[in-house]
C-alpha cells in the first residue's frame, strides 16, 4: 500500500517515521497510508522555507502574481484529478468537491492582484521637505494548519495570499485526507514557484507543536474546532507568533412568518445537509418565529430529509456522502441519542441508513429534531454532522437573544420578505457573517472570512483584505533631505505647529 510522505524544498520527501491509514469513508477501508512527520522532518521544512525567504521577498510582486496566474490555469486543468482525491478520501459528493475547489481558486485569483494589494501609502511634505509613507513587507516563514472538511479550499484561504505577499509557507493539512494538498504543492512547483517557498508536512500533534514553538515561524493560520483553535492561539502567541485561529460554530437560520417557505426550505436543506453537515458554516439550527411557521417548516422539511440521495460521492447526482471516519459517525449517532434522551422530538432518524454495496462505509442519514430547547446539548455543542435542530420562538427579538447568547458567532441568516426586519437583524445580531435569504453567507475572495466570540481567536479574518494585513507588517518611513546647509540642533519635540 502506498505511503504518502511530505513535500519539502520543491520535491516529494519520503518518511520512515510512523504512518497511519487513510480511509475511503464510502468503503470504510484504507486506500493508502500517510507518514506522520517527526520533529526533525518538520524542522527540515521550516529550514527550506527560511532559506527560500530572502530571495522570495525580493521577488517583485508582479513576478509572484505571474506564477499564481499560471497556478490558477493548472488548477483548472487538473480539477477533476484533485476532486477525485477529495471524494475518495473525504467522501463528499463530486459536485460539492468541485464547488470547494472553485472557491479556493477564487482566492488564488484575488492573490494575483498582489501588485495592487501591496501598494503602500504616501504623504508628501508632511513637514518642510519631509515625506512620509508606509510599506508592507512580509513576515517570513508562515504556517497553515488546516482541517479535513475542506482539503483544498481552506489551504487556499491561506497560502496564495501568504506567498503573494512575499512570505514562505509550511502547510500542515489534515492527516485524514492528505492527497489533495500534496497535489496542490506539485502544481505550484509546476507553475514555477521556487523550491522551498511552499512546503507540506503531514502529521499530528508532534508536527503541530513543532510549528507552534519553532522561533523561525512568524505567524500561524488555523481552521478547526474551538478547543484546538484556543490551544493554537495560546501556544502560538506565547511563543511570539501572530496567530489567527478560526474555531467552531453553531449557525442559526431564522425563519420569519412572512418568509418564502419553498425557497427557505430548499436553501436550508443544502446548508444543513450538504457535505454531511461537516462545514463550519453549516446551518445546524433553524429558529422558527411562531408555532405556525415551525409546524409548516417541519412539515416541508421532513419528507425532503427522508428522501436525501446518499451514497458514494464518486457517483453523480447525489446529495450526501459518508462522514469522514467511523469514530465521527458514532459520535454523531451519540448526539442523536442524547437529543432523544433530553426530550427533543425526533422527526427523521438517520441512524438506520445502509447503502447497498457500501455496508462498511461511514454513512449516516439526514436527521431532523423539533422542539429543541437551549439547555440541550444537541443545541449547545457543535455536532458537525447531518443533524438539524428546529427551535421555536415568539418573535424576532427572542431569536436574536437566542443567537447572541450562544458561545459561537460564526454565521447566521434570516429568511424574510421584510426589509426592516432584515436591516434590524443584520445591524443587531452578534455574529461575524450574516445572510439575508442566503443560508451560507461565506464571503467571496475579495472580502474576508471570520466569526465572532469563540469562533475566532485573533484580530484578523482569513483571506481578502485582512489577509494582506495578517501576512505583512506595516513599516512607516519618514524622510528628509536638508537643502539649506547645516541646521541648528532642535531640542523641542518636532511638530508642524
Amino acid at each position: 500500500m502506498q505511503t504518502l510522505g511530505h513535500f519539502i524544498a520543491g520535491h516529494a520527501v519520503a518518511d520512515e517515521n510512523r504512518a497511519q491509514p487513510v480511509f475511503n469513508p464510502a468503503l470504510g477501508e484504507p486506500v493508502r497510508k500517510v507518514a506522520m512527520a517527526s520533529r526533525t522532518t518538520v524542522e527540515q521544512a521550516i529550514t527550506a522555507a527560511a532559506d527560500a525567504f530572502p530571495a522570495w521577498r525580493r521577488t517583485p510582486p508582479l513576478k509572484r502574481a505571474r506564477i499564481l496566474f499560471k497556478y490558477k490555469e493548472l488548477l483548472e486543468r487538473h480539477a477533476d484529478r484533485i476532486v477525485a482525491r477529495i471524494v475518495e478520501e473525504h467522501g463528499k459528493v463530486w459536485e460539492d468537491a468541485h464547488g470547494e475547489l472553485a472557491r479556493g481558486i477564487e482566492v488564488v485569483e484575488y492573490a494575483c492582484g498582489a501588485p495592487e494589494l501591496l501598494k503602500g501609502e504616501h504623504s508628501r511634505d508632511v513637514g518642510p521637505d519631509v515625506d512620509s509613507w508606509s510599506e508592507f513587507p512580509p513576515l517570513g516563514v508562515v504556517v497553515g494548519i488546516t482541517p479535513f472538511n475542506f482539503p483544498s479550499m481552506v489551504p487556499m484561504w491561506m497560502f496564495p495570499m501568504a506567498i503573494a505577499c512575499g512570505n514562505t509557507f509550511v502547510l500542515k493539512p489534515s492527516e485524514k485526507d492528505p492527497s489533495a494538498p500534496l497535489l496542490l504543492a506539485e502544481l505550484l512547483t509546476e507553475a514555477g514557484l521556487p523550491a522551498g517557498v511552499f512546503n507540506v508536512v503531514n502529521g499530528d500533534k508532534e508536527a503541530v507543536d513543532t510549528l507552534l514553538t519553532d522561533p523561525r515561524v512568524a505567524a500561524v493560520s488555523f481552521v478547526g474546532s474551538t478547543p484546538i483553535a484556543e490551544y493554537i492561539y495560546a501556544t502560538g502567541t506565547a511563543h511570539g507568533k501572530r496567530v489567527q485561529a478560526l474555531g467552531g460554530a453553531k449557525n442559526h437560520a431564522v425563519v420569519m412568518a412572512d418568509a418564502d417557505l419553498d425557497n427557505a426550505v430548499n436553501a436550508i436543506m443544502g446548508a444543513a445537509y450538504g457535505s454531511c453537515g461537516e462545514r463550519c458554516m453549516a446551518i445546524s439550527v433553524v429558529v422558527a418565529v411562531g408555532d405556525a411557521t415551525a409546524d409548516e417548516l417541519v412539515a416541508r422539511l421532513a419528507p425532503k430529509v427522508a428522501a436525501l440521495r446518499i451514497g458514494n460521492g464518486a457517483e453523480r447526482g447525489l446529495d450526501m456522502g459518508p462522514l469522514i471516519t467511523g469514530a465521527h459517525r458514532d459520535k454523531v449517532k451519540h448526539y442523536i441519542d442524547l437529543g432523544i434522551d433530553e426530550g427533543a422530538k425526533l422527526v427523521v432518524d438517520g441512524r438506520t441508513l445502509t447503502v447497498p454495496g457500501h455496508e462498511k462505509g461511514f454513512f449516516l442519514g439526514g436527521t431532523l429534531f423539533d422542539h429543541v430547547e437551549p439547555s440541550m446539548r444537541v443545541y449547545r455543542e457543535e455536532i458537525f454532522g447531518p443533524v438539524l435542530c428546529v427551535m421555536r420562538v415568539a418573535n424576532l427579538a427572542e431569536a436574536i437573544d437566542l443567537i447572541d447568547a450562544h458561545e459561537f458567532g460564526n454565521g447566521t441568516c434570516v429568511f424574510t420578505r421584510d426589509g426592516a426586519v432584515a436591516r434590524h437583524f443584520t445591524d443587531t445580531v452578534r455574529v461575524g457573517m450574516v445572510g439575508v435569504n442566503v443560508p451560507l453567507p461565506v464571503p467571496v475572495a475579495c472580502q474576508s472570512f471570520g466569526g465572532w466570540k469563540r469562533s475566532l481567536f485573533g484580530d484578523l479574518y482569513a483571506y481578502g483584505p485582512d489577509s494582506v494585513r495578517f501576512y505583512t507588517r506595516r513599516k512607516t518611513l519618514t524622510q528628509r533631505w536638508a537643502v539649506q546647509g547645516i541646521e541648528k540642533a532642535q531640542f523641542a519635540f518636532p511638530s508642524n505647529g
